[in-house]
């Protein structure tokens, strides 16, 4: 497919380069091919510029709930009610991102740990915020660059924000996929899911247009944060043909394994009107609480291959052993590999608490048994005759 020439979209605010970034990779991707003999790279691979690297921040906020003035909802500011439970909260992230068994890279991710001071909108806030989303774009990376690098904007933007953080969030999306339609200067028939997690203090409210996937760790449970967007799903397949699309194989049109998606504006019709590829998110809120441990986002790179209770199974044992989401986050990475998945894989594990999860003592179960009459007679019987 025919791309356009890069163009720097600078993002709104000032970003870190991560300890998982270009200059590193190499050395990681070494490492992560180690034990799938059946992933090959190719040399001739052309190198991105190390300015449109995958963003990560990692600085930590830490705020006790004691010290919280407000709490940020969907609806608004709200004050913390009486009887809620009192925990320390933090957010510290790790990411990891590989191409894959894919000749390129076509993902994007973001990290912020530490909202408030890059956005004015919230700046003095006591309340710890953060954001953090996944891209997985199809199509060449066009449509994942320029979502990753405009989201954040449009959100803070937005007239809604941050007094209604859904609404904000869905003019957002849609934002972003009409500016990504009028810039000239892009191909705008490539195209992106969309799975972003944002928090103000113990809120978090979690965005998904596409098949990644965010998964909240509870004490060891996986409970799934957002909808897989498939066409064969049976609320997508309603909604698809209500608008005169059709499904093919499981693809949108014929075209796309997806329902959902930013981008891909040959498949869509004129601006405003509503068609079977819709860029419109879902969304689930959840309130955190201490039960709450860390959360999974990734593409489904890594849910092709993996359930979400294995990856909070497997992400809380190394949590526990060395306490590090980066290392987390390359392990499930490298445990997609060595599963074989087919995609380009982007993982990001963000941890709610300073320390590592603790150890699930399981109570001993007392076990009362019976015996018949029978039983009991013969027992005695057996005694009787050994005496």
């Amino acid at each position: 497919m025919h791309m356009a020439a890069y163009t720097d979209f600078s993002p709104p605010f000032a970003i870190v380069e991560g300890s998982y970034s270009k200059e590193n990779t190499s050395a990681v991707t070494d490492e992560l091919l180690e034990g799938s003999n059946e992933l090959k790279t190719t040399s001739d691979k052309q190198l991105r510029d190390p300015s449109v690297v995958r963003y990560s921040v990692n600085s930590t906020a830490l705020v006790a709930d004691t010290d919280l003035d407000f709490e940020i909802t969907e609806k608004g500011f709200q004050h913390p009610s009486e009887g809620q439970s009192n925990f320390e909260l933090i957010f510290r992230s790790g990411s990891c991102a590989e191409k894959g068994p894919k000749q390129y890279m076509e993902d994007e991710h973001i990290c912020i740990d530490d909202l408030v001071i890059h956005v004015n909108e919230i700046a003095g806030s006591t309340s710890p915020a953060a954001f953090y989303g996944v891209f997985d774009g199809h199509g060449g990376t066009d449509a994942s660059l320029f979502v990753r690098n405009n989201i954040l904007k449009f959100i803070m933007e937005d007239p809604c924000f941050p007094m209604c953080l859904e609404k904000a969030l869905k003019n957002a999306f849609l934002k972003a996929d009409y500016a990504f339609a009028d810039d000239s200067s892009i191909d705008i028939s490539s195209g992106t899911t969309a799975l972003t997690a944002l928090m103000f203090g113990r809120n978090m409210i979690v965005a998904n247009a596409g098949d990644c996937r965010a998964v909240l760790g509870k004490r060891g449970k996986a409970i799934e944060l957002s909808k897989d967007h498939k066409p064969n799903s049976a609320s997508e397949r309603h909604r698809i043909e209500k608008l005169g699309g059709v499904i093919y194989d499981g693809y949108l049109n014929g075209q796309l394994s997806i329902a959902r998606a930013l981008g891909d504006w040959h498949m869509k019709g004129p601006k405003g009107s509503a068609y079977p590829l819709s860029a419109e998110p879902e969304f689930q809120e959840t309130l955190l609480t201490e039960d709450d441990e860390f959360l999974i986002m990734g593409c489904d790179g890594l849910w092709d291959v993996m359930s979400s209770q294995c990856a909070v199974t497997m992400a809380r044992k190394e949590l526990m052993l060395h306490n590090d989401p980066e290392r987390c986050s390359r392990e499930l990475v490298r445990e997609a590999l060595k599963r074989n998945t087919c995609d380009n894989l982007t993982v990001i594990v963000i941890c709610f608490s300073p320390d590592p999860p603790p150890r699930i003592e399981i109570p001993p179960t007392r076990i009362c048994r019976s015996i018949s009459v029978e039983g009991l007679n013969l027992l005695k019987s057996v005694m009787d005759s050994n005496s």
